[in-house]
């Protein structure tokens, strides 16, 4: 009994080890190819680092087209129809002028018939009239160059609040276009102080020149009106 248990032990070992020693070609395990394997994965890498340099160029070319479409956004406030509004009333003012008005054209003609620069000729009326539309003539040019001064004093206190928006409009700008346009709107503002600013002096110029020349007429006036009442320097003689 022991030798045959021996015996069929000995069958089983040789017929395992006959087994394992020749494997069938159906049953052989893969080859694995460690090179390709390299090679495939270096290639997917690469591929991967392609893609990700495209997704990080379309980003930087979005985060562009938003930059310059901030650049481009135009600036939600506007003051030039206040800047508008004021200069109509400076130049209503100046178109209100009396007597010896702005016009070039016309004025040497208006001086001439206001201060003619010799005797106001005419009967006594006449002379009294002359000096009388003079007279009026001086106190228009002053009242409109006090008026002048008023109206330009209050577009300027009304200024405050606007140079203040536009400071404000300048300081949050999203893009170059708003700065810039808010850049614009002062230096608009600032022309139109300085436009103010040469009306007024105009205008009081003007006041004075009007009270001088009224003034010298009045002077020659005063002399003619002396000489005739002299008369031609003979005392009377009664006969």
């Amino acid at each position: 009994m022991t030798t045959y248990l021996y015996a069929l032990l000995a069958a089983t070992s040789a017929a395992t080890l006959s087994a394992v020693a020749m494997p069938s070609p159906a049953a052989a395990m893969p080859v694995f190819d460690a090179t390709n394997y390299e090679q495939n994965l270096l290639s997917a890498a690469r591929a991967l680092e392609q893609i990700n340099h495209q997704i990080e160029s379309l980003q930087n070319e979005a985060t562009m087209i938003q930059q310059q479409a901030k650049q481009l956004e135009k600036l939600d406030f506007s003051g030039l129809a206040k800047l508008d509004g004021n200069f109509r009333k400076v130049q209503g003012l100046i178109d209100q002028a009396k007597g010896i008005g702005f016009q070039v054209d016309k004025l040497e003609t208006q001086m001439k018939s206001m201060f003619p620069g010799t005797a106001t000729a005419g009967a006594r009326g006449d002379r009294l009239a002359a000096a009388k539309a003079r007279l009026d003539g001086a106190l228009g040019a002053l009242r409109g160059a006090i008026a002048m001064q008023a109206q330009v004093i209050e577009n300027v206190q009304a200024d405050k609040q606007l140079i203040a928006d536009l400071v404000e409009k300048s300081q949050g700008a999203v893009g170059s276009l708003q700065a810039q346009q808010a850049t614009n709107q002062l230096l608009a503002l600032a022309g139109q102080q300085q436009i103010q600013l040469q009306a007024m002096l105009a205008t009081q110029q003007r006041a004075d020149a009007i009270g001088a020349a009224r003034n010298a007429q009045a002077e020659i006036d005063g002399q003619a009106a002396t000489r005739r009442f002299l008369g031609d320097g003979h005392a009377y003689t009664p006969k």
